[in-house]
């Protein structure tokens, strides 16, 4: 843990060094090519700091945070569109640039939203409902024992929840710091994907909204704005798979990943734009058909969701033992909570009152 520590600390500094230099090299360049230009460095730098992790978590969020969402933040920059821009304070720069976090626009805040210390408070609602997402996880992984005999189905289900409270989790507590920090209202990252309706609700409006945030100024409008909506969103879940096993690459060998996540996304691109023709056409054709009602909907689509994922997307977690490694790791970092906890309770009870 300690040795963990550490390398949180050096990768930490470089990425704020990094981002640091990003900022003032860009501040007097142009968009275009003289900001790609001096932006190649830090771009270079990035894919070598998840190494410094041995903690298949930590490797696979900041892969995550620096290798996928900081690189196309700063690909975004070099053609002057947003989120980021020389002009703000390098803090909130450096924060919003490696961080997997979003901050709310000014015409999205509410009238009553304050961004002085309200924004740095963290509601109890907040805190309450991450409790009990921390506790469901922690069952999870006490129960893990158990899914081995469980039937095919709720293993499915069992896979998929402890993959969303872990994600959710990992990326609230990132976003709880910087909002500390940064005394700003931040975007959710998640919006209960449990409620999705639809593979469009489900990825666009629901799940791990900082992928959708730069994928879509990056590859949807673009690629639209050339060959139309449907090859946009076909291209911008290509990228996601594609990106998806970048990351496998840094917690996988080479050999246990054969296309299989590209295929996923490629797969749930294709659906996504057949749902959405389908929609368009029953509207413009005056169809008469009833939509499911929403608990029906909800169902069908986590169970596509967790069905072609259990089939595609964890097929190389799996065979790979990478499951059995991952519950390990939590297993450990739970243990060295509990032992910090009854630590800190024993020097409480040895303090003069």
């Amino acid at each position: 843990m300690a040795s963990e520590l550490r390398a949180l600390a050096a990768v930490s500094a470089a990425a704020a060094a990094a981002m640091a230099y990003a900022r003032f090299a860009t501040a007097r360049l142009a968009p275009g090519v003289p900001r790609l230009s001096a932006l190649l460095p830090v771009l270079a730098l990035l894919p070598f700091l998840p190494f410094a992790f041995a903690s298949i978590h930590l490797r696979t969020i900041s892969a995550f945070s620096l290798v996928w969402l900081c690189a196309f933040k700063l690909l975004l920059l070099a053609a002057g569109r947003g989120p980021l821009h020389p002009s703000l304070p390098l803090v909130r720069f450096a924060a919003c640039a490696a961080l997997p976090i979003k901050v709310v626009d000014d015409e999205k805040r509410k009238p009553t939203t304050s961004t002085s210390s309200s924004s740095r408070r963290l509601a109890p609602a907040f805190v309450l409902s991450y409790a009990a997402k921390a506790a469901v996880f922690a069952a999870l992984v006490s129960a893990r024992c158990y899914r081995e005999g469980m039937p095919a189905y709720a293993v499915v289900a069992f896979d998929g929840a402890h993959v969303y409270l872990m994600l959710e989790l990992f990326l609230a507590s990132a976003a709880a710091a910087a909002r500390v920090v940064l005394g700003a209202e931040l975007e959710p990252q998640f919006d209960r994907p449990y409620l999705a309706t639809s593979l469009a609700d489900f990825w666009g409006r629901r799940w791990n909204l900082m992928v959708p945030a730069v994928l879509r100024p990056s590859v949807y409008l673009p690629v639209r704005a050339r060959h139309g909506a449907a090859a946009g969103v076909a291209a911008a879940f290509l990228v996601s798979g594609l990106m998806h096993e970048v990351l496998f690459y840094y917690i996988l060998d080479p050999g246990c990943t054969t296309g299989e996540v590209t295929a996923f996304f490629a797969l749930h691109g294709a659906c996504v734009v057949a749902e959405r023709w389908w929609l368009e056409e029953a509207r413009r054709r005056a169809w008469r058909w009833r939509a499911p009602r929403r608990a029906v909907a909800t169902a069908m689509t986590l169970a596509f969701v967790t069905g072609t994922g259990s089939w595609l997307f964890f097929a190389p977690v799996t065979r790979s033992g990478l499951d059995k490694a991952i519950v390990a790791e939590c297993e450990g970092f739970m243990a060295f909570l509990e032992e910090a906890g009854w630590k800190a309770a024993a020097a409480a009870r040895l303090l003069p009152s």
